[in-house]
């Protein structure tokens, strides 16, 4: 059975005094891909929700398209392999590009393509948000993060239909949160009409292209966008939230999704 966490002890160092302390502290390990018995790669990542993240990254790789083309996925009690088999052979993208995430990402994706993405509908899937629907979406992300307080050292991201947020994921990579939410939005059925995602990771080209991937209209971080992510939404019609906080955030693309509190003007005030 494969864990989140381990204990470990470290010693704490105060001005002349040191103390012995017991933690958890999250677990990195490599895990493989195997698709139809071939070896793909190995992914750096916490070992859990790891079916789910075998096939959220082969979905957002564009390699699969629907859950009815996955025959069997399985990882090992090991938690050291994650068995794919599908109904039809897939062959393995000859050269895997390094990207920014951390714990290693890679993916077969050219970032200035959006073929393999689904088409934006015109209207953004129809999302207006306020501020307020914002501030509320980070304090519940902030909410879902049960494996950040027990050891700290993981990225959480979310995916909402803009009023609850529908499925979570945690990571030590910040972008394989968001294979896993793909995943268990495969397998799960999980199909919000209206699609924001939120995450507490920085949002880098390769985050971009797998929201996009998710068909989110909207991607809401905790932190800062990378000048390549900020482009991608531009072009791609996404509303691209950095630093976004209970009652702050900055838009950098597509503010016209972010609706201002109606105030009632009273003359007599003046």
């Amino acid at each position: 059975m494969t864990q989140a966490n381990q204990p470990v002890q470290y010693i704490q160092f105060r001005g002349d005094e040191t103390e012995a302390i017991d933690v958890d502290v999250i677990i990195e390990q490599p895990v493989s891909l195997t698709v139809n018995g071939e070896v793909w790669l190995a992914f750096m990542c916490t070992p859990i929700d790891l079916e789910a993240m075998a096939v959220g990254f082969l979905f957002n790789e564009g390699l699969i398209q629907t859950k009815e083309e996955i025959v069997s996925v399985r990882a090992c009690p090991s938690g050291e392999n994650v068995d794919v088999w599908l109904d039809h052979s897939l062959e393995k993208p000859e050269n895997w590009r390094r990207t920014s995430g951390c714990t290693g990402g890679v993916t077969s994706v050219d970032a200035n393509s959006k073929s393999v993405f689904p088409k934006m509908p015109a209207n953004g899937n129809g999302i207006i948000l306020t501020p307020v629907q914002i501030g509320s979406l980070i304090v519940q992300l902030f909410e879902a993060q049960n494996l950040y307080r027990r050891s700290g050292g993981v990225h959480t991201s979310g995916l909402s239909d803009g009023r609850k947020i529908c499925v979570t994921s945690e990571d030590i990579g910040r972008h394989n949160t968001l294979d896993k939410i793909a995943g268990r939005c495969l397998l799960e059925g999980i199909a919000p009409k209206q699609r924001i995602l939120l995450t507490t990771g920085r949002i880098s080209s390769e985050m971009m292209q797998k929201s996009a991937r998710l068909g989110a209209s909207v991607v809401i971080s905790r932190t800062s966008p990378s000048s390549l992510s900020i482009d991608m939404a531009e072009k791609w019609g996404i509303t691209l939230i950095g630093y976004a906080h209970r009652n702050r955030f900055n838009v950098y693309s597509h503010s016209e999704r972010i609706a201002l509190p109606i105030v009632n003007f009273n003359p007599a005030d003046l």
